[in-house]
């Protein structure tokens, strides 16, 4: 089970939202390059990170501090959410080192596209699912759709991606606990992995992941928790490692 850090990037700096609420903004840092530092000296073994300005504007904003990122750690693999709407913008991510594209709102919009860029890129596209009460949003979390998480998972399976992150907008950024049953239910009704995202709040939120990992639970990704101290990222991915080393 990998915990994986967030940098959620706004007017280029690191930033958390509430519900993905543009106007509910804390701001932890002006430089993305250190704290992606501070967390890959924690042991983070993969980040995430979410173009917020680009969600919203359907086009890369912040391009500039993920290619820094990359640059800076070359070794360790990227993940890009956040206006990622064209062929172009994936070649430029992945040509600056980024490991994996997320696409969320098009992939919803226009689920030809994700089967495109699975031929065009294979091993580098992830879709992202945010849902609220099983129904997909898009639109950096501002409209929600009538889709189904699960018949879509189901599909961009069959595309070929990757991997499914997959957040619940009605916890991300409250830190009050994993909606743990229905990521199990996602996670049972495919078989690639899924990332789960929103919610995490301490240690005992690790406990309740890792419990469930085999039911396809490859990660977890973190951040308020870790930037506000509730939860320790070095110790939550020592113990991810201790429990899942022994569940296996």
């Amino acid at each position: 089970m990998e915990l994986i850090p967030a940098i959620d990037l706004k007017d280029g700096k690191c930033v958390r939202l509430r519900q993905g609420r543009m106007d509910d903004v804390t701001t932890y840092s002006d430089h993305p390059v250190e704290m992606a530092r501070r967390w890959v000296e924690a042991g983070a073994r993969r980040l995430h990170m979410v173009d917020l300005d680009g969600a919203v504007s359907g086009q890369p904003k912040n391009a500039a501090a993920v290619h820094e990122v990359c640059k800076a750690f070359p070794d360790l693999p990227v993940q890009i959410g956040g206006g990622i709407r064209d062929e172009d913008t994936v070649q430029t991510y992945l040509d600056a080192g980024v490991r994996y594209v997320i696409i969320g709102t098009k992939a919803v919009t226009a689920p030809h596209f994700v089967n495109d860029l699975c031929i065009e890129f294979p091993g580098h596209i992830i879709v992202g699912l945010d849902a609220k009460n099983g129904k997909v949003a898009v639109d950096g979390w501002s409209k929600l759709s009538h889709h189904d998480v699960i018949d879509m998972a189901q599909h961009f399976e069959k595309d070929g991606v990757e991997a499914i992150i997959f957040t619940d907008i009605s916890r991300d950024g409250m830190m009050n606990g994993v909606n743990i049953e229905s990521t199990i239910a996602l996670a049972q009704a495919i078989t690639i992995p899924v990332i789960a995202s929103g919610g995490i709040t301490n240690m005992d939120d690790i406990r309740t992941l890792c419990a469930v990992a085999d039911e396809g639970i490859q990660g977890a990704i973190t951040g308020r928790a870790i930037y506000e101290g509730t939860l320790d990222f070095s110790a939550g991915q020592k113990l991810a490692d201790e429990l899942t080393r022994t569940e296996t």
